[in-house]
């Protein structure tokens, strides 16, 4: 039942806001854009505790002059680094380059926080304007050869352990954007970055549109036969609010699967869904992604070969602990073959099932949810639906995320109905720690939207930083059915999953101790960032959690026990499935990022399937999680050549897990402990150290091949 979620972290602009140009048309502000200026709440600090965002002043012309305003503002914070004739010092040229681009930063966190969550055409049209143009000021800002001398030059014996670690974090930043090429590469590389800048955004609003439009459509109920009177009132709504009134429609989640697969008898609509969501854009219509993505896989490459590099992996991930490819392909190859042979055998128990019923049918994609869900019953006595009555979504986050971070970290929360917010389905807490002072603030935003990307995630709307005296404010955003109105919002054990996963990014930002808030929380290496996400799922299952927030929605009686052990003993179920589904997708990213010449890359569906045939992972059952026309994470999400960071973090989380299990479990002790070595540094200091200081070892994979039932 576990699987990987999706997490996207914005961090392009929004932490340190110091890496975006400016035109000379920018620099000419209309009268309309001084009117616009007028009372706009992103020209000074929000008064709202630790700066909440104002959602209640905030409009969408707001941004553009905060935009013109923040690049004008932020490129003169740098000419004055730059021109400063003293001898370069951390204060006057890491600290003032850390400090630059207040207004812009406030601006732009919001704004890419509001696209991802609660967009519309004034705000999509804004993102591709500005795509390129934030591109071209990031660049104008680390190809400054003046800016990166005086870093260079800056003594670093005499600091304070996260005053150098910073200096070194702006040295490896400047050198891996280019700093180090040559004045004609240097042009050339403005030039891709504004292009790539230009179709990342381009193909996130095409994939927008095209999940929006691919939702199904369905005219005669009996088709929906299998699914919940709740789940088909949501399709219902949904339809009339498309225009569909006395239809039923079936939106798209951003996964290969959809939930509603798993209990959809109707083989017909199973299949109808199904393949609404695999060709949602490859469709050769506007919304099509895969010219786009040809353009970026071709543009990917020549920005490496600009560095010198065989391929675009090898440029990324230089500041990764993975390091190499070869580190991250041997990751996969090490989880490829045994989760292909237990996919096989699962696929074998799904044909038993099938031809025990006279189906006539060879098990496909479309079919495995509904069956395997089948098997899993019969396996375990075992019905999704026996379970989701336990799970209220408002009850699973305060009686079992917050109980569990209570007990684990000791701190507590407190539900704030007079903070603005950007949408009546976001609610917000106060968090307080363990000693009862005021930590943080933290939303939630629960619900599918059409104007909402797909999947779950964190972000920061105000990052922690010492510095600059600020306390976290953090977001969790997810993608769970709206109930009808008046009816509860019942949750998978999936998705019960899933707002673990993001609480433990929340956590990683709600302890951040840092003075920069470039380093600061969750703004970490990929491979490392899923970690304490990851970690947190185990506190799901765990007796004296899971008996604190299963209650029935009706009776509030807690789940019986007998339930529970059955959930326990299917946690292995289908992870042969889960596991190669994830794999997939790692090696299908891998792939388009380790080309090294233009003649590798084929039309879009045939390089997938080549991909994957040569790796083995061509199983006609188990498509990948993600199929590349709507591979959102590596081409508009910003894990390009870093899908397999999933992996990666749950190798040290699964490792991690076992210390903890040997040592006491879920204790403050072991919370204190957690989060002083992993939580708590951010990225002030050396992950690997860091991991190892916690569990006293270096990261081992086979407690990650034990959790997925691999090995014994």
């Amino acid at each position: 039942m576990k699987k990987i979620r999706t997490t996207l972290l914005i961090t392009f602009l929004a932490l340190n806001a110091g890496n975006m140009t400016i035109n000379a048309q920018q620099k000419k502000v209309s009268a309309t854009t001084k009117k616009s200026m007028n009372n706009n709440p992103f020209l000074k600090k929000s008064p709202l505790q630790y700066q909440a965002p104002e959602f209640d002043k905030i409009k969408d012309e707001h941004f553009k002059p905060a935009f013109e305003q923040g690049l004008k503002e932020q490129l003169a914070n740098i000419d004055k680094i730059v021109n400063n004739k003293a001898v370069p010092t951390f204060e006057n040229t890491v600290l003032a380059l850390e400090n630059s681009g207040e207004t812009l930063g406030r601006a732009t966190i919001l704004f890419y926080n509001l696209t991802s969550s609660n967009t519309n055409d004034q705000l999509q049209k804004l993102e591709e304007e500005y795509a390129a143009i934030f591109a071209s000021h990031s660049d104008k800002i680390n190809l400054n050869e003046k800016l990166y001398k005086r870093l260079k030059a800056v003594k670093t014996d005499k600091l304070d352990a996260e005053s150098k670690r910073l200096t070194e974090f702006y040295l490896t930043n400047f050198e891996i954007a280019g700093a180090n090429l040559s004045a004609e590469n240097k042009e050339k590389l403005k030039e891709i970055n504004q292009q790539l800048a230009t179709l990342a955004t381009q193909f996130s609003n095409k994939l927008l549109e095209a999940r929006k439009k691919g939702a199904v459509l369905i005219s005669d109920v009996k088709e929906l036969d299998g699914l919940s009177a709740d789940e088909i009132a949501a399709a219902a709504t949904d339809a009339e609010q498309a225009g569909q009134k006395g239809k039923y429609l079936l939106a798209l989640q951003n996964t290969t699967q959809q939930p509603l697969l798993q209990n959809l008898k109707n083989r017909a609509t199973r299949e109808k869904l199904f393949k609404a969501s695999w060709t949602r854009a490859e469709k050769g219509d506007e919304n099509d992604t895969r010219e786009t993505v040809e353009k970026l896989a071709k543009l990917r490459l020549q920005k490496a070969q600009l560095f010198g590099k065989k391929n675009f992996a090898e440029w990324s991930l230089q500041d990764q602990m993975a390091k190499t490819p070869e580190a991250a392909m041997g990751l996969l190859a090490q989880l490829a073959k045994p989760a292909v042979e237990t996919a096989n055998r699962e696929a074998k128990e799904i044909q038993e099932v099938i031809d025990a019923q006279k189906g006539g049918f060879k098990v496909e994609p479309w079919d495995w949810n509904f069956y395997s869900e089948q098997v899993r019953k019969a396996k375990y006595d075992l019905d999704e639906n026996e379970i989701k009555p336990y799970f209220e979504v408002t009850t699973v986050l305060e009686k079992g995320v917050f109980y569990a971070a209570e007990q684990f970290y000791g701190i507590t929360f407190k539900e704030r109905k007079d903070l603005p917010v950007y949408h009546p389905d976001v609610v917000a807490y106060e968090v307080f720690d363990r000693d009862g002072k005021s930590l943080a603030l933290y939303y939630l935003d629960f619900y599918t939207r059409s104007n909402k990307s797909g999947g779950a995630w964190m972000n920061n709307f105000v990052p922690q930083s010492h510095l600059l005296g600020q306390k976290p404010v953090i977001v969790n955003v997810f993608n769970y059915q709206k109930p009808a109105p008046g009816k509860p919002s019942l949750i998978s054990y999936d998705d019960v999953e899933t707002m673990f996963h993001e609480f433990g990014h929340t956590l990683h930002g709600l302890f951040a101790d840092q003075k920069y808030a470039s380093i600061s929380g969750a703004n970490t290496p990929r491979d490392f960032v899923e970690f304490p996400s990851q970690i947190n799922e185990h506190f799901a299952l765990e007796p004296e959690i899971l008996k604190n927030y299963a209650l029935h929605y009706q009776t509030k009686q807690p789940m019986p026990q007998t339930l529970i052990d059955k959930i326990k003993k299917a946690s292995n179920f289908n992870q042969g499935y889960a596991t190669t589904e994830l794999v997939a997708a790692a090696t299908l990213d891998m792939n388009w990022h380790t080309v090294t010449s233009d003649s590798q890359l084929i039309p879009v569906l045939d390089f997938e399937k080549q991909a994957l045939s040569k790796y083995g992972l061509l199983v006609p059952q188990v498509p990948p999680r993600y199929h590349t026309p709507y591979f959102a994470h590596i081409w508009g999400g910003g894990y390009s050549a870093g899908y397999y960071a999933y992996l990666w973090s749950e190798t040290l989380d699964s490792d991690a897990w076992e210390w903890i299990k040997a040592n006491g479990g879920i204790k403050r002790e072991n919370g204190d402990r957690f989060r002083k070595y992993i939580l708590s540094v951010g990225n002030s200091v050396d992950l690997n150290k860091a991991f190892e200081e916690f569990t006293g070892h270096k990261a081992d994979i086979k407690p990650l091949l034990r959790s997925r039932g691999f090995i014994k």
